[in-house]
């Protein structure tokens, strides 16, 4: 079956085009989709303009909307070890981290189902200070928007825009990674089983020089949301400025972990392995730059450094597997490339820094597979601290007071995320409060909420996904005034 959805119909290539995908691990081929070009993408933005015009999903019921968006979270449950294995071939990561994946997909949906079950929409009463009219303020889908996400967590990023779009009214097109795209196309046959209209979800795959573009510069496109990297962010950014767009962006971050010498260092530790080292470093808010106070930094760091090398690499369904492989050769490259460059600049190698031997490990030898690194005494305008790597490595810098630690992790053109480490409840909050970060974590790392917003400061991005404003970001704000006794205004006299 074709792998192009277009208008209600799964369709082939305009041009013909196909793409091998292969699964990082070993190399194999998972699959071959098709290929589209801009023709393919102007096909689908035509088609999503006309469902949302003729008010096909928009005129439907708040009740009904949030209906299916239960029954898709109903079919992503059903379905969950066809889309986790489908996730962890074009990901490579371990198939229990998919699983999870999934069950957090689940949750969003449901999340943005009970919301538009809800009042969040209905909108609120204006006192206009006059007896005689009524005002109120009531929200409006804003259109067709293109959706744009990226390899690392492909279904998880799909949902956060798919979900509220959907509840909001909206119609759209959704251009996944290159990558990996097998779970957004298992995601589309799931909202047409759902009963989703035709026209209202189209998916088209493809590099983003070509079958991405349109979708920043078509006037008939009202929204652009993008999750990805700094450099396309900024370009879509521009390109959508010509139509006067609404645009969304999570571009990433370097995280700052601080670790204070009167946190619970077991935790602490542990939680900063985990912060850097999931899915191998792929991660958005990653805590790739760890900040540690100098009385216990070389504790932290000898037992970070300690279980680092003992991290067990391998594929998604290696049951002893821990961590698993980059999305590709040239990113793992890139990868090699940052922590050379960084041993230059001063930052001292603790461990990793290279792919595993295929002699030691010839399992691991036909995958992309890097080593979990670890950079000690780095400071904060180095490159590799202020550089995102978007792997397996962490940089670690030393703090000697609150103060210092609030100016170091606020020493960053990103704000996505960070943590504070501390026993102390009144600087854990002093800390958290000060960071210009879009989420915090104290005495934690990682977990997310479908009902908290997420999102960066600074050039992490613009708006924010999931929460109440999540659902808002796809909505327009209009004021309705009424007034119930009419007359004429006086400003211009009436004489002839």
């Amino acid at each position: 079956m074709p792998d192009l959805y277009i208008d209600g119909s799964w369709i082939p290539a305009a041009e013909g085009g196909t793409r091998e995908i292969r699964c990082p691990a070993d190399g194999e081929v998972v699959r071959v989709v098709d290929e589209a070009t801009a023709v393919d993408t102007e096909r689908a933005i035509a088609a999503a303009r006309r469902a949302f015009d003729d008010g096909r999903w928009s005129g439907v019921a708040m009740a009904e909307r949030g209906r299916l968006l239960d029954r898709v979270a109903d079919l992503l449950e059903r379905d969950v070890e066809v889309i986790a294995r489908a996730e962890s071939l074009d990901t490579g990561k371990r198939f229990a981290e998919s699983e999870y994946d999934v069950a957090d997909v689940a949750r969003t949906f449901r999340y943005f189902a009970g919301l538009a079950a809800g009042d969040v929409l209905g909108g609120r009463i204006v006192d206009a200070g006059n007896a005689d009219v009524r005002s109120r303020i009531e929200y409006s889908p804003v259109g067709v928007c293109g959706l744009i996400t990226p390899w690392n967590y492909p279904l998880l990023q799909a949902a956060w825009k798919v979900a509220p779009a959907l509840a909001a009214g909206n119609t759209f097109v959704l251009k996944p990674s290159e990558l990996t795209p097998s779970t957004s196309i298992h995601l589309i046959r799931l909202l047409a089983e759902a009963g989703l209209p035709e026209g209202v979800a189209n998916l088209i795959l493809g590099a983003g020089a070509t079958a991405g573009a349109p979708l920043a510069v078509n006037p008939d496109v009202d929204l652009v949301s993008f999750t990805g990297g700094l450099i396309t962010g900024r370009r879509i950014m521009a390109e959508a400025a010509a139509t006067v767009k609404k645009v969304a962006l999570e571009l990433g971050g370097k995280n700052p972990n601080i670790i204070f010498a009167d946190a619970d260092l077991t935790a602490a530790v542990d939680n900063a392995l985990t912060a850097v080292f999931l899915h191998s470093g792929q991660v958005c808010s990653a805590g790739a730059r760890l900040l540690v106070e100098e009385s216990i930094h070389d504790r932290v760091v000898d037992e970070i450094v300690r279980r680092a090398e003992r991290i067990r690499l391998g594929g998604p369904f290696d049951p002893l597997a821990e961590t698993g492989p980059l999305i590709s050769v040239g990113h793992r490259d890139k990868i090699a490339a940052y922590v050379a460059a960084a041993i230059a600049e001063g930052a001292v190698l603790r461990c990793g820094g290279s792919a595993p031997d295929p002699g030691e490990y010839p399992a691991l030898a036909d995958g992309c597979y890097y080593r979990p690194t670890v950079l000690d005494n780095c400071v904060s305008d180095m490159t590799c601290v202020q550089d995102e790597s978007f792997g397996p490595v962490l940089t670690v810098e030393v703090f000697t007071s609150e103060a210092e630690a609030i100016r170091l992790g606020n020493d960053t053109m990103y704000g996505l995320a960070g943590a504070v480490w501390t026993s102390d409840a009144g600087k854990a909050e002093r800390v958290a409060s000060a960071l210009r970060h879009g989420t915090i974590w104290i005495n934690d790392y990682h977990p997310y909420l479908p009902q908290a917003e997420w999102g960066g400061f600074k050039q992490s991005g613009v708006g924010r996904e999931l929460g109440p404003t999540g659902l808002h970001e796809y909505l327009e704000a209009k004021h309705v005034y009424r007034n119930l006794s009419p007359a004429p205004s006086g400003w211009f006299s009436q004489e002839a």
